[in-house]
């Protein structure tokens, strides 16, 4: 993997991941949207994710001060029913994927996730995502479901695979 740190995402961080975010929403199916966002909205999402108690990483490469990922996860569904269980994202640049970034941000997601007492760990991805589905897969997640059709980008109808962890 190289030289990659794993922290506390920081204000300094969001060019970063908002520049991530927005290569997934124009070149990609991993974000389901075809919405650009702004430092500001992903601020504001950052702020929010924190103000809920939930994590914000960033995956550093500390030779260049450069986002190489980053990484989240926060409330699964609104209902107590399911409050020991959270849905988290993960994404990494297109020069860095490959190379462990995703895996490394998954684990500490897992580890900060065990930490706060949850249960269940839970990843929505693009069924035809075969990397983001293996990289689950290594982490120990299980495909548990998928549902055919339910979204939509770049006029194209896609499935939305479950990959689910115990805790």
């Amino acid at each position: 993997m190289g030289d990659v740190t794993i922290i506390d995402a920081k204000d300094a961080h969001l060019a970063g991941i908002t520049a991530i975010f927005n290569h997934a929403v124009r070149e990609t199916f991993s974000i389901w949207s075809e919405t650009e966002t702004t430092v500001e909205q992903r601020r504001n999402w950052m702020a929010g994710r924190r103000q809920a108690g939930f994590p914000v990483l960033a995956a550093i490469d500390p030779a260049r001060n450069a986002v190489l990922g980053y990484g989240s996860f926060g409330v699964f569904r609104d209902f107590p029913g399911y409050v020991k269980t959270v849905e988290h994202s993960v994404y990494v640049s297109p020069d860095s994927q490959r190379r462990g970034v995703g895996a490394a941000i998954l684990a500490e997601l897992i580890k900060r996730a065990r930490a706060m007492g949850m249960d269940t760990m839970v990843g929505a991805v693009d069924s035809a995502n075969v990397g983001s589905i293996a990289l689950h897969e290594k982490a120990g997640f299980e495909l548990q479901g998928s549902l055919k059709g339910v979204g939509r980008k770049f006029g194209k109808r896609l499935d939305l695979a479950f990959l689910v962890k115990a805790l």
